[in-house]
């Protein structure tokens, strides 16, 4: 089979050791980090790349998206009109590195916003941690800069400092991908977590649902393949999370 692949770049070098072992034909894209601090945006791009026609005698079986919900930058996104969309059910990019949904909630189910890092995700960009930011706690996803425009920079400033208020966390997580490790990065990442006054804490990442997605086998309870036209929905629950609705004509 043929399939286009579009990821975000924290999630790069995982995604290439897939292809790499994948038997199928794929075309890869990729996203920047930075393009999810405004979901609407991120939506947008990956609307347009899902739209994009194929290169000339190509023909996709399937647009894999490797994202999860992420801030809500997925919901609403059409399935093309001549391949079905597939995406992992995962909340965000922490479950794909963790693998599972069941590793995603024992690990930060009772705090969604812990700062976590990884190699991936702390070589792209300037953030060495994961952004805590408003996607985790406004239902339509929006980011700073828009809750700002809406309500006024004090106000907003008193918004951010009441819902990100957390525990003051002694570790940080650091996901570690055994396919795709990099001492050195990891090093760099334990210095920066270190400089703050805190450890960082070693979780074992798993690159299966990542694989699985790029094998072209999607079970469905793991993966929601969206038929051509429909579209993606939120359900925000901790097994489900995303469906595909019917467009209405």
């Amino acid at each position: 089979m043929h399939f286009k692949v579009i990821a975000c770049e924290v999630l790069t070098r995982e995604v290439c050791w897939c292809v790499a072992r994948s038997p199928h034909t794929v075309d890869l894209e990729f996203t920047t980090k930075g393009e999810h601090n405004v979901p609407a945006r991120l939506q947008q791009r990956l609307q347009e790349r899902v739209f994009a026609p194929a290169p000339e005698e190509v023909v996709y079986d399937a647009v894999l998206l490797v994202y999860g919900l992420c801030g809500n930058a997925v919901r609403g996104l059409k399935a093309p009109a001549g391949c079905p969309l597939v995406i992992p059910r995962a909340h965000d990019c922490t479950t794909l590195f963790l693998g599972s949904q069941e590793a995603y909630q024992k690990h930060f189910g009772a705090n969604p916003s812990q700062m976590w890092a990884s190699v991936g995700y702390s070589e792209r960009g300037k953030s060495v941690l994961s952004d805590m930011d408003m996607r985790f706690f406004f239902p339509d996803g929006i980011s700073v800069a828009e809750v700002i425009e809406r309500y006024g920079e004090e106000n907003a400033q008193y918004l951010l400092d009441t819902l990100t208020k957390c525990p003051d966390y002694a570790d940080i997580p650091f996901l570690h991908m055994p396919e795709t490790h990099v001492p050195e990065i990891a090093e760099k990442i334990r210095r920066h977590v270190e400089g703050t006054g805190k450890a960082l804490r070693t979780i074992q990442g798993d690159i299966r649902l990542i694989q699985g997605l790029l094998s072209g086998n999607w079970p469905e309870e793991e993966y929601l393949v969206v038929p051509p036209g429909s579209r993606i929905e939120g359900v925000y629950d901790g097994c489900e999370i995303v469906r595909a609705i019917a467009e209405e004509k």
